[in-house]
């Protein structure tokens, strides 16, 4: 199944970052993207079964991937933000075994709070931008005095 959706406005963003540093513009997007990340994590714990542990609050945000993860992924942009149970027991429940049936939370979390992270990433975006912009005026104000 293939869903499509069209998101206006970043093309804005994008050129309004243009004036920051490589660094800083990374970080407005690094800061944005957790926050949507640590949606779809919370999304995903409680839907978690209980009976499994700690597997619902197991569910993390990051920027890294363990050894194994980087082995079989591939990187696509500059700045990845990941979210996923630390557990790894997680994939089995996900998607169970020749012992367990599997219970699916990570994928209904997903679904569930996909646009919600994208309208967040939309409306926190531009705000974080104006703060970055701001910051960095004041770093370039500042040193000009010197």
């Amino acid at each position: 199944m293939k869903t499509s959706f069209k998101v206006e406005g970043f093309k804005e963003m994008e050129a309004a970052m243009m004036d920051l540093p490589k660094a800083a513009a990374k970080g407005v997007v690094r800061r944005v993207l957790k926050k949507a990340a640590a949606l779809i994590a919370a999304a995903m714990g409680s839907r978690a079964p209980r009976d499994k542990g700690d597997l619902a609050e197991s569910y993390v945000v990051g920027t890294k991937l363990n050894k194994r993860q980087r082995r079989s992924s591939r990187k696509k942009s500059a700045i990845e933000v990941y979210a996923g149970t630390n557990d790894s027991g997680g994939v089995q429940t996900e998607f169970g075994n020749d012992h367990q049936a599997a219970q699916p939370h990570a994928r209904p979390g997903w679904n569930a709070s996909k646009f919600d992270a994208l309208d967040l990433i939309k409306s926190e975006m531009w705000g974080e931008i104006a703060k970055t912009v701001a910051r960095h005026q004041r770093r370039l104000a500042k040193k000009a005095l010197r």
